[in-house]
């Protein structure tokens, strides 16, 4: 009798500028892959995004002779979504795992958000606005800014989700093949996830309890974000009204 084969997950972490978080980010790695049940295979994928540190440096250093792990480098920062984006045309993966380089949120949730994978789930996130989720030390004005545009995008969406804007997510691959974003920038993370739900997809969250970072600095530019998440819901509204594409 054959052996069933694996189902493969690929686990894709941007980094920039993420030296003094790297050996944080092994240990949890090697954790969790550890970790998962004996029906999955994983890859990693790293995308260096422009990093001028020694990031590079660093993950060549741990991972370069692992198989399973891949190393791509922008030469120049591109943004997240770009970064994003390589790491899925690289991914060989039915299921996509994205992940911050920065373990805000543990890797140890991975193995429970693929138990919340079903026939009818297409997309797991974590959700620290959950009513059963938590923040932690998180400085007070991105909880206002990150919590109050999930809320709108729940009131436009009418969907039920909590949480918009966490990137820790895994995804069934025909989500990502079918839908698509042209944001470069961070506006992807929301974006997909929004599309997706209007394209029927459905969504499950996971309480989870977002931390601040304990190493390196935050990338986000605090006028950009509020302009590009207005301007997101100016588009979602657009096409609920007039049916023009998103």
């Amino acid at each position: 009798m054959a052996l069933k084969e694996k189902e493969t997950i690929s686990i894709i972490v941007p980094c920039y500028n993420e030296e003094a978080g790297i050996p944080q980010l092994i240990g949890q790695l090697a954790s969790v892959t550890a970790s998962l049940p004996s029906k999955y295979a994983s890859e990693i994928i790293f995308v260096d995004d422009g990093s001028t540190d020694k990031t590079n440096e660093l993950l060549q250093q741990h991972f370069a002779s692992n198989p399973a792990v891949k190393i791509i480098k922008h030469e120049q920062n591109q943004n997240l979504g770009a970064a994003l984006k390589t790491g899925f045309t690289h991914a060989r993966g039915g299921l996509i795992a994205t992940w911050d380089s920065d373990c805000t949120y543990p890797f140890s949730l991975l193995p429970e958000m693929l138990q919340l994978l079903d026939k009818n789930t297409h997309i797991v996130t974590v959700s620290p606005y959950h009513p059963q989720g938590k923040v932690e030390n998180v400085p007070a004005w991105r909880i206002f800014l990150s919590k109050s545009s999930s809320m709108m995008y729940k009131f436009l969406l009418n969907s039920g989700i909590y949480t918009h804007g966490a990137m820790v997510r895994v995804y069934k691959r025909e989500v990502l093949q079918n839908v698509h974003s042209e944001a470069n920038n961070f506006l992807y993370v929301p974006e997909i996830l929004i599309k997706a739900v209007l394209n029927g997809y459905k969504v499950k969250e996971i309480p989870a309890t977002l931390r601040v970072r304990q190493f390196g600095v935050s990338k986000m530019k605090l006028l950009n974000t509020i302009k590009s998440h207005l301007n997101l819901m100016k588009r979602i509204v657009v096409f609920k009204t007039l049916g023009k594409e998103l």
